[in-house]
């Protein structure tokens, strides 16, 4: 996690933010509650939040942690961690103190922002991480921690002196991995690879008026990194605390907002609600999904409540942002064409700075309609996994990074992404990926969500489980429905087992975490397939 000897002149992740600043100073880049702050404003704050972590003594490639809701002041941390050159956590505030304790020791963090209301969680992870010397309280003194106003100097340093410089291939952020698929770990991300997402998403999203963005789901992950992007431009950052459906329609409406990013169960929980057609999305230009597949049904019903917006990235926390695109032209024309319909259940087609392929186990590249690993190049692809050289190996292996899902390309480049690698479920000798089995369910009325899991069955090994979310009031007409996936998914593929849970567990990104359901079937047994 080192800095490099010969700093030379790449852009860094700062540059994005002052780009901004520098031809937008009076434009407002964060709304939160009814106050703003305006570039000029945010970036003597993040100067500000730099000279505290110098004159706090932290060393080179230390690394700092921001424990927050969305709030302005998590931004001007972000942001001034960054300026200072020492790399950026960002800790996602609903995992338990003791998922976050292992990662912060894990990553060696050695300073931690938190919000009060997370205080008591904050003060576990300062007495649990051995690396940690402190903290500061983002919005008000906690206890004997200093508030960020307090703490702060009153003037950081104008012109970046005093500051650790970084170059392209220094380590800027450190991100956990979800941990859906297995135990998390840490991705080192550079300069150079912020440059890539944020040139990626210039090319593909276009604004003839100044982009506003509704950071609904958490700064900490998808949302964050894309409202990022859109800095150099100008971006306005509108701060939701919580992804209230209501709070999300009422400010797209009341900031003319051009741009929100949601995951496909937010999505699903807009669609669900009574005034989900209540409010004016005219402005909308980008209204971006991502972090896991979408139901087909849903996809279209969103076309027809938000307009022509929609767009899919396919991303990881290892390759952030855009490893494949699928623009709104692109989804109203597979919508309106029945012959490109399947590519409704696409990710796109790859970003203009990535390589996309579908790779067997013995590295030799599959062609269009052969199912693989999905596979990358690009410049966007991280560092590698803290302190796991076996790991960040292993996912490079035959130069290419592998994303771990299992995918085909068609003969016109669109990448569909048929499952994770390891949520396969063989029944009886067959192989059933559950997107597959989910796509099918979720077409059903009464259905908000559902996670397809292989559970112990004598007799096949493995059963399909459909474990469901409902909309709220809905009953399910469990034989009517059984006999409507039968028709379409067959005998093989067709749920054997119909759960029924108030909410799917997810993960602070919205993912459901299909991971934690399917153990719950396993516990107790010696093997878990």
């Amino acid at each position: 996690m080192g800095h490099t000897e010969s700093m030379g002149t790449a852009m860094r992740y700062i540059d994005l933010f002052d780009r901004g600043a520098e031809f937008h100073p009076d434009r407002d880049v964060v709304r939160f509650q009814g106050r703003s702050w305006s570039f000029a404003q945010m970036q003597e704050l993040t100067h500000r939040v730099a000279g505290g972590l110098v004159r706090e003594g932290l060393q080179a490639a230390e690394a700092v942690a921001v424990l927050s809701p969305n709030h302005p002041y998590g931004v001007a941390c972000q942001y001034g961690i960054v300026r200072a050159g020492l790399p950026y956590v960002p800790v996602n505030a609903r995992n338990s103190r003791f998922d976050n304790a292992a990662v912060l020791e894990q990553l060696r963090v050695r300073f931690l922002f938190f919000h009060s209301s997370l205080a008591e969680h904050a003060e576990h992870l300062i007495a649990t991480v051995p690396t940690l010397r402190g903290g500061v309280c983002l919005d008000a003194p906690a206890g004997e921690r200093p508030g960020l106003d307090g703490w702060m100097p009153e003037a950081g340093s104008p012109d970046d002196s005093g500051y650790f410089p970084t170059g392209r291939d220094d380590v800027v952020a450190l991100a956990s991995t979800s941990g859906t698929s297995g135990r998390p770990k840490g991705v080192m991300l550079t300069n150079g690879n912020f440059e890539c997402m944020a040139a990626s998403y210039q090319s593909l999203m276009h604004y003839d008026v100044p982009p506003v963005t509704v950071m609904a789901a958490p700064a900490t992950h998808a949302a964050g990194y894309m409202a990022g992007t859109l800095l150099p431009q100008g971006g306005t950052m509108v701060l939701l605390e919580t992804p209230d459906p209501v709070a999300i329609m009422e400010a797209i409406q009341e900031h003319r907002a051009t741009t929100i990013f949601m995951p496909p169960t937010l999505i699903y929980t807009l669609l669900a609600h009574p005034k989900v057609r209540d409010y004016d999305y005219s402005s909308l230009r980008y209204l971006i999904y991502g972090g896991a597949p979408i139901a087909t049904a849903k996809l279209v019903e969103a076309l027809d409540v938000f307009g022509p917006v929609l767009a899919h990235h396919y991303a990881q926390t290892e390759a952030a942002v855009v490893i494949a695109f699928m623009s709104p032209a692109e989804h109203v024309e597979a919508r309106d064409d029945p012959r490109l319909t399947d590519r409704l259940r696409s990710s796109g087609r790859p970003g203009p700075f990535t390589r996309v392929a579908v790779m067997d186990d013995d590295g030799r590249l599959l062609g269009p309609g052969e199912s693989g690993e999905i596979v990358c190049r690009s410049s966007m692809v991280m560092k590698g996994y803290v302190d796991d050289p076996e790991e960040t190996a292993r996912v490079g292996e035959f130069g290419w990074h592998h994303t771990g899902d299992i995918g085909v390309r068609d003969e016109h480049g669109y990448v569909h992404v048929v499952d994770r690698k390891k949520d396969m479920i063989i029944s009886g000798g067959f192989n059933i990926y559950p997107a597959e089995v989910e796509q099918v369910v979720l077409q059903t009325a009464t259905v908000q969500d559902c996670a397809v899991v292989g559970v112990p069955d004598d007799k096949w090994g493995e059963a399909v489980c459909a474990v469901l979310q409902l909309k709220p009031g809905m009953i399910l007409d469990e034989p009517a429905e059984l006999r409507r996936w039968r028709e379409l998914l067959g005998g093989v593929k067709c749920p054997k087992r119909i759960e029924i849970w108030p909410e799917l567990p997810r993960n602070g990104a919205g993912k459901v975490l299909k991971r934690s359901i399917r153990d719950q079937f396993w516990e107790g047994r010696a093997r878990a397939i």
